[in-house]
């Protein structure tokens, strides 16, 4: 009784991580333990292994295939292993900047939960089945593109070939390091990673990465979201929404509210922040991270130009861009008059690149004053084709909800 109620918990839980992975292999990281690496597919290993009977619109052709896709998205990270051939302590590089104090040399090696499949018989499914597409590329799927997670507060998004979460705002039950990167982000990608904090001084070793950092010290210490005091899970005009409640200081108050993309503009989702401060505070909020070196050279990206249309960076009063090989990322600010600048974060702070830029927003707020900001995050992963698309859809920026402008009034 009890083995069968784990394996109804798995196929109800299959429908949910479903959401969590790529179609072109990767799952979306979140949380700590990151170090495992595809430990995190290893569920899907254990769904064979376990023989649990799969729930529609699942096959064993797609979880065959989310397997193997993943294990082939990890084989073109060749830096994830030490020159004697072991894992070492990373991501897709060496990386002691994500690590938590449980590390060790064989911590990586929980990635072998994801071999569980080789204790099974040829005539398995799992072996016996063609491998298959992500369910999201079947014209028969069931799955939406935008799905709101009950229990952990989150909203999957698979949307302009980019999938990632809107999350409420999580923490660790111990003061892990770096939880307010691994947990109290705004969104994480499955194409652009998240961001940890390198140093204890200035914004560019904080890094805001799809998070609002706020200093009452003249920028030399910053404050991200890390404990939420109230977080929803609500539904507005058909599409699920995000609202939580945050205090860094107890004169100040933030209440933030997130929204996924739209159908008319897919490449963005919208973070609306209500600031209430007792004292005078600097803020920054940063886009996705994003690889920050030209292709031919590996040097620093210059300015974008007509000249390099698909590579460089740009800002101005309310918005910044970078466009790289990874695809382009962008932040505009639909209300406030914050400034745009791409903040040269430091080296290895990212997961998935070991150099990195943030487009951002800042802004001085005077204290007893309550300020709104109304952010568009733009992001477009590299694809087939991505190049001639960017363009367009970065300027066609979003609409503020009806409801949201009452809000903000």
């Amino acid at each position: 009784m009890r083995a069968e109620e784990y394996r109804e918990r798995a196929r109800k839980y299959a429908l949910d991580f479903v959401h969590y992975m790529d179609p072109e292999g990767h799952a979306i990281p979140f949380g700590r333990s990151l170090t495992y690496r595809f430990a995190t597919v290893g569920f899907w290993s254990a769904l064979a292994f376990a023989d649990v009977e799969l729930p529609d619109p699942l096959s064993w052709g797609a979880v065959k295939g989310m397997l193997l896709r993943n294990l082939r998205w990890w084989s073109k990270h060749p830096d994830i292993f030490q020159p004697n051939g072991m894992l070492n302590i990373g991501y897709t590089y060496p990386n002691y900047y994500l690590a938590e104090n449980y590390n060790s040399p064989g911590s990586p090696y929980w990635c072998m939960l994801a071999f569980a499949p080789l204790a099974l018989p040829k005539e398995h499914p799992f072996w016996t089945s063609k491998e298959e597409p992500h369910p999201f590329k079947s014209s028969s799927s069931a799955l939406p593109e935008i799905k709101a997670l009950k229990y952990p507060l989150h909203i999957m998004v698979h949307k302009a070939g980019h999938t990632f979460l809107l999350s409420s705002g999580q923490k660790c039950h111990y003061p892990l390091k770096s939880t307010q990167a691994k947990y109290g982000h705004f969104a994480y990608s499955a194409s652009f990673g998240y961001s940890v904090p390198t140093g204890g001084y200035t914004i560019e070793q904080y890094v805001p990465e799809s998070a609002l950092a706020l200093s009452d010290d003249e920028g030399e210490m910053w404050k991200m979201r890390r404990d939420v005091e109230k977080a929803e899970l609500n539904t507005r005009d058909g599409l699920p929404y995000l609202y939580s409640e945050m205090r860094p200081w107890s004169d100040v108050k933030v209440r933030t509210w997130l929204l996924p993309p739209t159908e008319e503009t897919p490449s963005w989702h919208l973070r609306v922040h209500h600031v209430q401060s007792g004292r005078r505070l600097q803020s920054y909020e940063g886009a996705f991270a994003i690889k920050g070196t030209a292709k031919a050279t590996g040097r620093a990206l210059g300015a974008l130009s007509s000249s390099s249309s698909n590579e460089g960076t740009e800002s101005s009063q309310a918005s910044a861009l970078t466009v790289s090989e990874a695809g382009a990322v962008g932040i505009v600010d639909l209300k406030a008059s914050r400034t745009g600048k791409v903040l040269e974060v430091d080296a290895n702070s990212n997961l998935i690149e070991a150099r990195t830029v943030l487009p951002a927003l800042g802004m001085d707020i005077e204290p007893g004053k309550d300020v709104f900001f109304v952010t568009a995050v733009f992001a477009m992963p590299a694809s087939e084709g991505w190049t001639e698309k960017w363009r367009q859809a970065w300027e066609k920026r979003p609409v503020i909800p009806d409801w949201i402008a009452a809000v903000i009034q």
